[in-house]
């Protein structure tokens, strides 16, 4: 069975049993079912929200569902080219709520090994069984691929962009394998949307991958500049996550004013084509990698560590990404180039660096 046929039948048996979830709006009854107890989500008033406040007051699928939130999703899949998009609180809850409803038992999650902790939890509350594949390596996905069990449905989970080492995942050719092999790419765009593609619409729509890739996500904490993230896929994907996606369901929606918030990042994103180049500029200039994520090298924990309090001392902000957030021998400083960054601050922190750097 496809795994359309497979969700359809899900929400058909849902339908059957008279439990379909769906979102609703119901303007205008006095709140019985809220859980604004002392009335404080009321105190900011917005004809926009349902329940005429600034709080959410419940889950989407009870009093926390809009019209405004509504548009939005629209306003959003439209910008990425995609049929449809759902809200999360968080990109954390959208990687574990995508991949722990998609994956049934005896399905296949094949999982590159550097993507970001989220996706992990997501596989471990999957009902599915996962394998690792080497970072990057399309030949090491390939031959898992060749050894994906027969009448189930296969995963593939990756970052466009890797949020610790900057590096960009071969997305062509890791969309051309999981079509081959008829498995279904799900893809993290958490920081490439805003950088990367027309107008920071991110890699995915880049490289003219909506119809390849089953379901990507975006996040808004990022080059966004806001809070929150979407799950972008089809009209069905939709809403099997409405009805079967933990992490949405019982979970207070996004208030008023992040929803507004997000609508105005989205309205500014591709105004910001001159900061877009600018940045590229920078990543030219330190060219440690391809992307606004520059990972410095180091030995050990403890040489991280030094660096990085050098570094603030001599006036500049550098983290240190440590043992057992990355592997040994990937200790790093993770220097994040931004558009408001200035060649003049490139270089001073390039003094700084030890030699090897040359």
């Amino acid at each position: 069975m496809s795994l359309s046929s497979f969700l359809e039948s899900k929400l058909t048996k849902r339908h059957t049993a008279g439990n379909l979830r769906y979102l609703k709006t119901e303007p205008g009854l006095i709140d019985f079912s809220s859980n604004d107890y002392l009335g404080m989500a009321r105190i900011l008033h917005d004809s926009r929200l349902r329940s005429g406040g600034c709080g959410a007051t419940g889950s989407r699928l009870l009093t926390g569902n809009t019209c405004f939130a509504e548009e939005l999703e629209s306003k959003i899949a439209a910008f990425h080219g995609s049929q449809a998009a759902l809200l999360y609180n968080c990109g954390y809850m959208a990687n574990c709520g995508l991949i722990s409803t998609l994956a049934g038992p005896g399905d296949l999650i094949l999982y590159d090994t550097h993507i970001h902790a989220s996706c992990h939890d997501g596989i471990r509350l999957s009902h599915g069984y996962s394998l690792p594949w080497k970072h990057n390596a399309v030949d090491d996905l390939e031959k898992k691929l060749m050894h994906k069990p027969p009448g189930k449905h296969t995963f593939v989970c990756i970052e466009s962009l890797y949020s610790t080492d900057g590096t960009l995942a071969p997305l062509l050719a890791i969309a051309e394998l999981c079509e081959r092999y008829q498995a279904y790419l799900i893809v993290d765009e958490a920081h490439a949307v805003g950088v990367f593609g027309e107008n920071g619409k991110g890699l995915v729509a880049e490289n003219n991958l909506n119809e390849k890739v089953f379901a990507h996500v975006v996040t808004f904490g990022k080059a966004l500049g806001t809070y929150g993230a979407a799950v972008l896929g089809s009209a069905l994907l939709k809403q099997v996550l409405i009805n079967f996606s933990r992490s949405f369901i019982y979970t207070t929606a996004l208030p008023l004013h992040n929803l507004t918030a997000i609508d105005a990042a989205y309205s500014l994103l591709p105004s910001l084509n001159q900061e877009r180049m600018h940045l590229r500029e920078l990543i030219a200039h330190l060219n440690l990698s391809q992307t606004p994520i520059q990972p410095f090298f180091v030995s050990s924990n403890s040489e991280a560590h030094h660096l990085s309090s050098l570094c603030k001392e001599m006036g500049f902000d550098v983290r240190a990404l440590l043992r057992p957030t990355v592997l040994r021998n990937q200790e790093c400083l993770r220097i994040c180039l931004h558009a408001f960054n200035t060649h003049e601050d490139v270089e001073s922190l390039l003094q700084i660096l030890p030699r090897r750097y040359a």
